[in-house]
């Protein structure tokens, strides 16, 4: 297992010939993973990311692009570059080192320690930071402890033993009962539930029957075409009513189409003037 740590002081040696800039330190932390894995080949889940004061920005930031990272320890952390100043209330867009807005992508357990009494980046901050963790860790709140004196107190290598311990025996419980695979296909199966509502898709195919029922109130329809019949008949008829009639038959004829294919209620095309001579 590896702990690869960042730290301001790192920070300041590796710009000395380039420009102080946020992306400097995203590219000197990258550029620093790399080597590990590629020259010296760790693998990934072998790797603790420990970041302190200005450094656990770029820890963070690339934190929270690995997904198979064994974890993360924040000591003495800050909430982005701008809070540090003055506690704003929201994210703005030159603001530097935004922790509070990538530290949900972190998907590995975080541990923060910070001093209580720490006079440059309040412990305000550490704690906002772990509240906002995805696999939080018991934190260590250090009781009168400052920015740059926590190695001093012996609860503080005490508690990141305790933490790097855990990490190793939760990681050998995975390897040995092959729980990472269960949960893998835990997830697959979640997935796979997704498909499960299409039947819900193919249930109108049974209720279209229901829409058959519609048709009925056609038999109204009719007795009102024999009454109409029977009222020609006698002979009074007269030419305001034979234009509905045309109307009629012409709905007539779309409707037995509409029924056909069992779409909806004739009656609902059904011309006003229709209506009023169906109902004389």
């Amino acid at each position: 297992m590896i702990i690869f740590s960042l730290d301001p002081g790192m920070i300041i040696r590796d710009m000395a010939n380039l420009p102080p800039t946020e992306h400097n330190t995203y590219a000197d932390i990258e550029a620093a993973y790399r080597c590990l894995v590629e020259t010296y080949g760790v693998n990934e889940e072998d790797v603790i990311l420990y970041g302190q004061s200005v450094g656990s920005g770029p820890t963070i930031d690339l934190a929270s692009r690995l997904s198979r990272l064994r974890a993360v320890v924040l000591h003495s952390p800050i909430l982005s570059g701008l809070r540090v100043l003055y506690p704003v209330k929201r994210t703005y867009w030159f603001d530097i080192y935004k922790n509070i807005d990538k530290i949900a992508f972190v998907q590995c357990p975080v541990l923060v320690i910070h001093g209580t009494a720490d006079d440059v980046v309040d412990c305000s901050h550490g704690k906002q930071l772990w509240e906002l963790c995805v696999d939080k860790y018991e934190p260590l709140w250090v009781k009168g402890g400052n920015h740059c004196d926590l190695e001093l107190y012996p609860e503080y290598i005490r508690h990141l033993k305790k933490f790097v311990s855990a990490v190793e025996k939760s990681t050998r419980l995975q390897n040995s009962t092959g729980s990472i695979t269960h949960n893998v296909d835990k997830h697959r199966m979640s997935t796979d539930c997704r498909d499960q509502p299409r039947a819900s898709i193919e249930r109108p195919d049974h209720s279209r029957p229901s829409t058959d029922f519609r048709d009925k109130p056609t038999s109204s329809v009719d007795q009102g075409e024999k009454s109409k019949k029977s009222v020609e008949n006698v002979g009074k008829s007269t030419t305001a009513v034979d234009q509905p009639e045309k109307a009629r038959n012409s709905i007539d004829r779309f409707g037995g189409m509409v029924r056909t294919v069992v779409l909806c209620n004739i009656n609902c095309f059904k011309p006003n003037g229709a209506a009023e001579v169906g109902k004389s």
